[in-house]
């Protein structure tokens, strides 16, 4: 599996712009509930640290709930009326807070509901966006592709925040989310454009959806490279997930930044993103993919030490080195990993694959909100911060205690005997 990232399918496949340019505009207005909501909770409804930890946690519970139902379901239906299902629902939801808060009825509970149901649209759109590229593109194509939306997320990431901080400033962190609202409407239109009919999925034998999923769960279990990537991810997703539940906090409570400054300073993580985006081809090629892989996860857990060594003043700056080079290895990681599954994966399987590893991943980030939360009402938030990022240290272990160590690429066709 060769990696490359070109200009052909932007010049060549119109379908792929407009899946492209939907993502991007998602991706920017959902850059503004990841400072936003957590500013509606702390700003308007005066919510303690552990509230606010419990956001990101609330948000993950739909990949518990759903997350493996919602892959057979995308592997038995077309794949791109899921998304613009899935993106109309989370336009309602999200655009029933600013009007909560224009009538003075925005509660905390409220803001809990909204955030578990347009987690629940993500858990549908990721699964069946995973699914649908390989099917428009090509597999040949899937890195490139994966690459190219992958930039689009992380200059999300950098145009994002600090436009996010502006807005809350401008309109108030409530009203700031209607921006987000009409993001997920402007990407159902462009969805809505895309020409190529998406064939219908094979008429397979009727089985039960518990059959079903049980076929996916095993055939990414049953699959070493596959249970080694999974497991190294779940326990990066858990520390990650944990530290980011409180940084917000961490920033305006105990170093007094303003909204607009940490706007600004989460978007250093968006630039490395950016970065990481535009060179994995590149250092995939000079180092091997495997290689690449196993030293972006090294990059994005060590970054994590410099987290809580923050200080007010010149002392921020190691906020932003730190969030540069952890996003940085996070991309690299996943747009290697990502492009492997879906090159290795039949069609058929597609979706219960992916939904099997996001199950398992992000089914982490409830305990992660819990963990954060805890941890931080227990000890303090930078103490907590650094719990998070040594707890982060154990990721990649997973990685270096398997065959994978000793691989410069990925084979073409894994054998039987990788099989465990």
């Amino acid at each position: 599996m060769r990696l490359k990232f070109s200009s052909g399918l932007f010049v060549n496949n119109a379908d792929f712009r407009r899946v492209w340019t939907a993502d991007t505009l998602s991706q920017l207005g959902g850059q503004v509930s990841v400072v936003a909501v957590p500013l509606v909770a702390v700003v308007v409804l005066d919510a303690s640290t552990f509230e606010v930890a419990l956001l990101s946690g609330v948000r993950a519970l739909g990949f518990l709930l759903v997350g493996l139902p919602a892959g057979v379901w995308c592997d038995r239906l077309r794949r791109r009326p899921v998304l613009i299902t899935a993106d109309l629902a989370a336009a309602a939801v999200l655009g029933s807070i600013p009007v909560a808060a224009l009538a003075g009825a925005l509660t905390l509970p409220h803001l809990y509901l909204a955030v578990f149901l347009t987690g629940l649209c993500s858990v549908f759109f990721d699964v069946a966006h995973q699914s649908y590229l390989p099917s428009l593109v090509g597999r040949d194509q899937v890195v490139d592709g994966n690459a190219k939306l992958e930039a689009s997320r992380t200059v999300a990431s950098v145009v994002g925040p600090s436009a996010a901080g502006g807005l809350v400033q401008w309109l108030t962190a409530p009203l700031a989310l209607a921006v987000d609202a009409l993001s997920f409407l402007w990407s159902a239109a462009w969805l809505s454009r895309v020409e190529a009919v998406e064939p219908p999925r094979p008429q397979r034998a009727r089985s039960s959806l518990r059959c079903d999923l049980a076929e996916g769960v095993s055939f990414v279990w049953r699959h070493a490279t596959l249970r080694t990537i999974t497991l190294n991810s779940m326990t990066a997703v858990l520390f990650l997930a944990a530290r980011n539940a409180l940084v917000v906090v961490f920033l305006v409570r105990d170093l007094g930044q303003s909204a607009g400054a940490v706007g600004l300073l989460l978007s250093a993580g968006g630039i490395g993103a950016v970065a990481g985006a535009f060179l994995v081809a590149r250092v995939a090629r000079r180092f091997g993919q495997v290689r690449a892989m196993l030293g972006s996860a090294v990059l994005g857990a060590a970054s994590g030490l410099l987290i809580p060594l923050t200080a007010s003043g010149p002392g921020l700056a190691l906020f932003a080195v730190g969030s540069f080079a952890g996003s940085f290895g996070v991309v690299v990681y996943n747009v290697i990993q990502v492009s492997f599954r879906q090159r290795l994966c039949p069609d058929h399987l597609l979706g219960r694959m992916n939904a099997t590893v996001r199950f398992l991943v992000w089914g982490v980030v409830p305990l992660a909100g819990l963990l954060g939360g805890a941890l931080a009402t227990a000890t303090g938030l930078r103490a907590a911060l650094w719990v998070t990022a040594v707890g982060g240290l154990l990721a990649p272990l997973w990685l270096f205690f398997s065959p994978l160590r000793s691989l410069r690429d990925f084979p073409a066709a894994e054998p039987e005997a990788t099989r465990a």
